[in-house]
């Protein structure tokens, strides 16, 4: 299929509270539209972009307003590289262009050492709206029956029900906390490396965490939960490479152990920034990549250090890379789950798909993917309404699951439909049957 047209839009989502994480906080998020024209039809891709979770660095240099800006940019550059050309499949047209979008990338922020996941996050709306012009093209609009032959082995099963996780930031309250377990919610995800006076101090972190995760512990330890074997709720630690050296990560998890917790940990999630390269196989906790693993070959180097599992985000690191690396998790006998952005219905959509085929935790009876769009979209009501199968029960939790239909799986979630207005976003003279 050859590329003839593109076009690209955004618009700004706010918060109903700062979502706080990596020491700093986001008011809001950008979702991002692209638009993708061939000779006989078209597809509108959305993305929802997160410069904090990225690249902290071209964060904390910017504005928030600014480094979005900065990787919608990086998103228009992609679409100038794709049009009038000729497109076999969307992994091997992510190849031929990411180092060029990703030395773009570096030019407009100023930075040489640019995180390849900021990148990838500005290709997601690209890659989405790739794989739907190609399932068109191809007449596979369907996930499973799109995915590649290569990759097909992976999505061996077809779940039932997945469990949405949340998300705990800083700021959410043990009575938030409470009301979702007492809703269903029961792995709890809970961002700790805290700059709770903004200066810095690693000390001051570690003890917030110890504290924090003690509260936590105290309340929540004799709650019954019948999804995990050894009938507990599961605690999900998620640092975004806060922690600066094994020996702050050790008297975390030895004081973890001596509240006694540590049985009820299935998570902790990139605990150290990612050009730190620390050897954690003697850890036997499932120490999880996440930002670090920007690519397959970050699968490779993490999983050598010892790191037992990786998040797969297709929502964040596009389809195709996150196919990528499944398959090296896979050949290393890594654990995987799919983790959010904080992205709207649509895109959230992606993921449930992709983990509705996948394995899930052995402590766990149930798959899980997180999704944590309802606790922080200040018009979250609003935006569930742009979903082009808007009331479907799949689309939003229902005692903390999301349960799956045959509808589900026949419409594969509905990505492959058009949000009637997003399409506005991007089409704004040619009509389309």
């Amino acid at each position: 299929m050859k590329i003839i047209d593109t076009n690209l839009n955004f618009e700004i989502e706010k918060f109903k509270k700062p979502l706080g994480f990596k020491g700093k906080f986001l008011t809001g998020s950008w979702q991002v539209v692209s638009y993708l024209e061939s000779e006989d039809n078209f597809s509108i891709g959305l993305g929802t972009q997160s410069v904090l979770w990225s690249d902290s660095n071209v964060f904390s240099e910017n504005s928030e307003s600014g480094g979005n800006a900065l990787m919608f940019v990086v998103t228009q550059y992609a679409l100038r590289l794709l049009k009038g050309r000729e497109i076999k499949n969307p992994v091997e047209m992510l190849e031929e262009i990411f180092q060029d979008v990703h030395n773009y990338a570096k030019k407009i922020t100023g930075r040489n050492d640019l995180k390849e996941t900021f990148t990838l996050n500005s290709l997601v709306s690209v890659d989405n709206a790739l794989w739907i012009l190609y399932a068109k093209e191809n007449n596979k609009l369907n996930f499973f029956e799109m995915i590649p032959e290569e990759y097909k082995e992976y999505f061996k099963y077809r779940h039932k029900k997945i469990s949405c996780i949340p998300l705990i930031s800083y700021v959410v309250s043990i009575e938030e906390i409470e009301r979702m377990v007492n809703e269903g919610f029961f792995v709890l995800k809970i961002k700790i490396g805290s700059d709770p006076d903004n200066d810095g101090d690693r000390e001051k972190m570690l003890k917030w965490d110890m504290e924090r995760i003690k509260i936590i512990h105290e309340k929540f330890k004799n709650y019954e939960c019948q999804y995990t074997k050894n009938g507990k709720l599961p605690y999900y630690f998620d640092a975004n490479g806060r922690y600066d050296k094994k020996e702050r990560l050790l008297k975390l998890i030895d004081f973890i152990d001596k509240i006694g917790a540590l049985e009820q940990v299935i998570i902790i999630e990139e605990p150290f920034p990612e050009e730190i390269e620390i050897d954690i196989s003697d850890i036997p906790l499932r120490i999880v990549a996440d930002e670090s693993a920007h690519t397959d070959k970050n699968v490779i180097e993490r999983n050598q250090m010892g790191y037992k599992g990786v998040a797969l985000k297709p929502i964040a690191k596009t389809l195709s890379m996150t196919l990528k690396i499944l398959k090296e998790a896979e050949n290393r006998n890594m654990d995987y789950f799919c983790a959010d952005l904080t992205v709207t219905p649509i895109v959230c959509e992606w993921n449930k798909i992709f983990s509705s085929g996948i394995k899930t935790f052995s402590e766990l009876k149930i798959q899980i993917v997180e999704s944590n769009g309802f606790q922080y979209y200040k018009n979250w009501e609003k935006i569930l309404k742009y979903h082009p199968y808007y009331g479907e029960n799949w689309i939003i939790p229902l005692n903390g699951t999301f349960n799956l239909n045959d509808k589900f799986y026949r419409v594969s979630g509905g990505i492959f439909e058009t949000s009637e207005h997003y399409k506005k976003l991007v089409v704004q003279k040619k009509e389309w049957k």
